[in-house]
């Protein structure tokens, strides 16, 4: 089944029903409020179906400093030479001109969870009923000998959507003939488990038709990744001689970086590299952490409504939480956003709340028009976000249903970022 736009926006909308009439609150401030932190994946969907969905009834504020949004999923499309970066930049306006979201450009920089208030960089103070963090991830320090923030020029991440993604492409482009291409993976869990592959396959691909001598290095602390299957099948069939991957076995979890000299060093031996994309181990976006709902690097939420353990009025959505079997991707973050949405708006004006129930499917590119991807079906328990049931590609598929598959995908970006973004 392809999935176009239309056949996503609607998978909402048994969750997005209203019932009920809206309750008046207990403190008598007039209509219930909302902020939510993060315009990403998971916020701007929240944001969007408790004002879609209360029809004016819940006051929501969505705070994000970027006045265009760049998506960190289908940026390696872009690094492929098959997306223009504006391709993925995305903006606000008709989340505040249709819905009537107060969207605000700035920074939060603090979470009083007891006088339920968020302070903004630029002095303003929200008051709320229901928060929602949906921040993304920042990167633990020190997870790579060698590497921090000040070295992101020298050794891009490129794992947050826009200007990183835009250096690391035209550092691949500059890149002399023969060069080598370095990538240290992240350990899990992590944003978008495929993603580091599927980008080794664009700048495989791009390489390819402008680089065809230069090798790609990869440097992985794990044993095994998603899709490993697929994508090492893409690689022999397509890059053949091209990417040495260096996993756990052989020394790929022991590495240290010099930015100025440009060099790697796996399991004691140093390379000199022209290009070093670094993916640093991962926790919550820095916000959920100053609002005191973390646990080590994420934050735990209980799985039938995103609400934080520590906190029943404060939701954790998408790649910041803690919540069981999901992996960390846009669709997931969705998923989760519309279930929060539909048990935000039900506590604040005694609307129907149906049951939990989630999806992700996360598709990746490996060349042209060979597209693959894995997917599951999640319910919500007692402990956690729990698996029901799954699918992935396999290998040796027909040319045809993996230029269908890609094109699946092409659907599915078109199909949620109407949803993010109305």
């Amino acid at each position: 089944m392809t999935l176009n736009r239309r056949i996503f926006l609607g998978t909402g909308a048994a969750a997005a029903a209203t019932l009920g009439a809206p309750a008046v609150l207990a403190d008598g401030h007039g209509k219930p409020r909302v902020v939510v932190i993060g315009g990403g994946a998971g916020g701007a969907t929240a944001a969007r179906y408790i004002a879609k969905d209360s029809k004016g009834g819940v006051d929501v504020t969505l705070i994000e400093p970027s006045r265009t949004y760049f998506t960190c999923f289908f940026s390696n499309l872009y690094l492929g030479g098959f997306k223009e970066i504006d391709d993925l930049g995305h903006t606000y306006g008709t989340l505040a001109a249709k819905y009537g979201i107060n969207v605000v450009h700035d920074w939060a920089v603090d979470v009083d969870r007891d006088a339920k208030t968020v302070s903004l960089a630029g002095g303003a103070q929200l008051p709320y009923d229901k928060l929602i963090l949906s921040p993304g991830i920042d990167f633990v320090e020190g997870a790579v000998d060698g590497w921090s923030l000040a070295a992101q020029n020298a050794m891009p991440h490129a794992y947050k959507g826009g200007s990183q993604t835009e250096l690391l492409k035209a550092q691949v482009a500059a890149m002399p003939e023969g060069g080598t291409f370095a990538m240290v993976a992240p350990p899990n869990p992590f944003r978008c488990p495929p993603g580091p592959y599927e980008r080794i396959s664009m700048v495989a691909h791009t390489l390819k038709a402008t680089n065809p001598t230069a090798k790609i290095i990869v440097a992985d602390p794990k044993e095994k990744f998603s899709k490993m299957s697929l994508f090492q099948e893409g690689w022999a069939n397509h890059y053949e001689g091209m990417i040495d991957w260096i996993g756990a076995d052989f020394g790929g979890g022991v590495v240290s970086v010099d930015p100025g000299a440009m060099t790697v060093t796996i399991d004691g031996e140093e390379t000199k590299v022209d290009v070093c994309n670094v993916i640093p181990a991962m926790k919550a976006g820095r916000i959920a952490e100053m609002a005191g709902v973390t646990e080590g690097n994420w934050a735990p939420v209980n799985a039938a409504d995103m609400s934080s353990k520590a906190d029943p009025d404060v939701h954790v959505l998408g790649d910041a939480s803690q919540q069981g079997d999901m992996p960390k991707s846009g669709f997931s973050a969705n998923s989760q956003a519309k279930v929060c949405a539909n048990a935000v708006r039900g506590a604040l004006t005694g609307s129907k709340v149906f049951p939990a129930k989630f999806s992700n499917t996360c598709w990746s590119l490996i060349d042209t028009n060979d597209g693959v991807k894995v997917g599951a079906t999640y319910e919500a328990t007692e402990e956690k976000i729990a698996k029901v049931d799954g699918f992935i590609s396999a290998t040796g598929e027909s040319s045809d249903l993996r230029r269908a598959t890609y094109e699946e995908s092409e659907g599915w970006y078109a199909g949620i970022t109407a949803d993010m973004f109305g």
